[in-house]
Order: C-alpha cells, then sequence, then structure tokens
C-alpha cells in the first residue's frame, strides 16, 4: 500500500472565540463562532510497514520515537508523544507504519494548529484502516476529546471544523448540540482585506481559557457580561456577512477586541497593543486577536491600497507578515453539513 498524505488547513477565529468551551455557551443560552480556514497547512504522511515496527517522526518536535509493536509504544512514558499515544489507543492499529507530521503555523501563534496537526493524524489513520465517521460532528467529538485528555485543560471545539471541511464556518451552539454551516469565500472581501501578522510571541490559550471557566463558574457578573457582548457581537457578525454587509466588520473586530479584554486582559499584551496602534495609524481599519492571545497572530483587516504601508510598517516594528489567505471549502459534504452558496 502506497504512503497516505494528507494536509489540513488551520483557521483564524473572526467572532465568537472562547465560546466554544463547553458549558460556556450554554451560560449564556447559546453562542454562535465564526471562522475561516487558512492556507498554513499542517501534514501527516502515514507509510504501511510489513512489520509491527511503529514508527513517528515529528518535524515540529525534532522528535523521532521507534518502537518494535503497538504494546511498547503506548508504555512510553515521555510527555512528548501522549497526543501519539491517544490516537493509537483510538485507533490500534494492529499492523506496523511509520508516521510522519509537521506544521506550518508557528508555534503559539493561535491558529489551532495542534488541533488540525490531531484531525489531519485522524485522517491518515482513518484512511488506512478504513474507520469512517458519520460526520464532521462526529469526527470532531473523537478530536476534541482526544486533546483534552492530552493537554488537561479545557479545550473548545471550533479549531477542529476549519481543518476538516475548511471554508467560512459558521458554528451555532445551542442545546442540541453544533450547527455546522459552510460557505466559499472566492468572491468575499476575506480575499482581499485580509493580512496575518505573527507577534513573535507564543499565545497562552490554556491558562486564559481556564481563568475565564473558572471565573464563569463562579458566577462573576464581569466576565458572565463579557461573554455575553461577545455573544451579540458575532450574531451581528454573522448578520453582515450573510447580507454582504462587510463594511460593518471593522467596528465589530474593534468591539470584539474590546470585550475579549473585558474577559481577561491576559487576551492583549504589549506587542498586540503596539501591533494596533502602528497598523492603525498606518491604515488599517481593525485588528483581531487570533485565538485565545496573548501573543501569536493577529488578523489585519485593511483595503488592498493600504496594504502595502501597513505590511511595511508591521516589518519595520520586527513583526512578521505571514503570505497567507483563506481557503475554500475542501470538497464532499458530510451529512449534517450544509454548503451554502457563495458571497
Amino acid at each position: 500500500m502506497r504512503a497516505i498524505e494528507i494536509k489540513s488547513p488551520t483557521r483564524v477565529d473572526l467572532a465568537g472565540g472562547t465560546l466554544d468551551l463547553w458549558p460556556l455557551h450554554q451560560f449564556i443560552g447559546g453562542a454562535t463562532t465564526i471562522n475561516v480556514a487558512i492556507d498554513v497547512w499542517t501534514y501527516a504522511t502515514l507509510e504501511p510497514l510489513k512489520s509491527s515496527e511503529i514508527v513517528w517522526d515529528s518535524r515540529d518536535l525534532n522528535l523521532t520515537q521507534k518502537y518494535s509493536n503497538l504494546s511498547e509504544a503506548l508504555k512510553d512514558s515521555n510527555p512528548q508523544v501522549k497526543l501519539f499515544q491517544s490516537l493509537l489507543k483510538y485507533y490500534k492499529p494492529a499492523e506496523g507504519f511509520k508516521l510522519s507530521t509537521r506544521s506550518e503555523s508557528p508555534v503559539g501563534g493561535g491558529l489551532g494548529g495542534s488541533s488540525s496537526l490531531t484531525i489531519s493524524m485522524m485522517k491518515a489513520f482513518s484512511n488506512w484502516m478504513g474507520v469512517h465517521f458519520s460526520s464532521s460532528h462526529h469526527m470532531v467529538n473523537v478530536a476534541h476529546n482526544l486533546e483534552a485528555f492530552v493537554l488537561n485543560t479545557p479545550t473548545g471545539t471550533q479549531d477542529y471544523y476549519p481543518a476538516v471541511s475548511g471554508g467560512l464556518q459558521i458554528l451555532k451552539y445551542n442545546f442540541s448540540g453544533i450547527e455546522q454551516e459552510i460557505y466559499e469565500i472566492e468572491k468575499s472581501p476575506l480575499m482581499n482585506h485580509f493580512m496575518l501578522v505573527y507577534t513573535g510571541k507564543s499565545h497562552h490559550s490554556g491558562l486564559n481559557n481556564f481563568e475565564v471557566m473558572k471565573s464563569s463558574v463562579q458566577k462573576d457578573s464581569k466576565t458572565l457580561q463579557a461573554l455575553a457582548d461577545l455573544k451579540k457581537i458575532s450574531e451581528n457578525m454573522e448578520a453582515s456577512i450573510l447580507s454582504n454587509k462587510w463594511d460593518n466588520l471593522p467596528e465589530l473586530f474593534n468591539q470584539e477586541f474590546e470585550a475579549r479584554v473585558r474577559l481577561a486582559p491576559a487576551f492583549t499584551s504589549p506587542e498586540i497593543e503596539h501591533l494596533n496602534k502602528i497598523t492603525l495609524e498606518a491604515g488599517a481599519e481593525a485588528v483581531k486577536i487570533c485565538g485565545a492571545g496573548g501573543g501569536g497572530c493577529i488578523l489585519v483587516w485593511c483595503t488592498p491600497e493600504r496594504q502595502e504601508r501597513v505590511a511595511q510598517v508591521c516589518q519595520k516594528a520586527g513583526f512578521q507578515v505571514m503570505s497567507t489567505q483563506p481557503v475554500n471549502p475542501l470538497g464532499g459534504k458530510n451529512p449534517q453539513e450544509h454548503l451554502l452558496k457563495s458571497f
């Protein structure tokens, strides 16, 4: 059997981040999360072997682990292989293989890189072993549970959907579960107003999310109000996108920034504040913290004619402007997905 080669996109969250953590969205009566897949990819290559040997080659960790069989692999106490081991426990491969993985996402970039890599690995194993998921929701639920086991921190679900399906995702969290809508982005302003900048500092999503979760469970009124405000902003963004009122997005990004910092001051940082200041002065319309913030990447919303100037200012300040664009739906539909028309 030939090697199985998989790649999955990462994502930029546009609105409703943090609300995808269970049960935060239930505290505020449901929520909407909006994100878009981007061409910053994670890769998994699985090569079946004619022996019981198992090899994992992680380019990101600069780590190659070899085991004589599955039992030996599961006994490894190296914490760096825990995600790999969780996949072995789930799939229980009866034959040997070599799995090579890598990610284009900066470490701590806030782009959902680890979630995308988990999906890439799952796609590779599923393809090899003939495992079929009933829907994207089923696959995401498994990936979410595997990563929660590995990280031992509260984890959301929005990061997995773009890696599974691509495109612009509108995810609705309600009492019945999660509803997914996927949109093409070819003709939307996402294609020409999109600039991604890396601050050079890793984010710390686990810590930020834990503090939000703790404050919410303790019924802190300021935290719950900030979550409610994020919910409203996300709903307004959904309405703006679906009615092609993209000019509303800069103001909504600004509102989201303010509400997110109220949610937890650690969502911002000196690097983010400086980047916000210099890009707006150079003509950008708004910035959006990616992921749980504190560092990582920032979406800069900017008209095409001002992007060169904004990029120059960012690079002069020592920030990395990433050459990336949104990704259209990956093709194919699962039973519970709804691929809607392009804008």
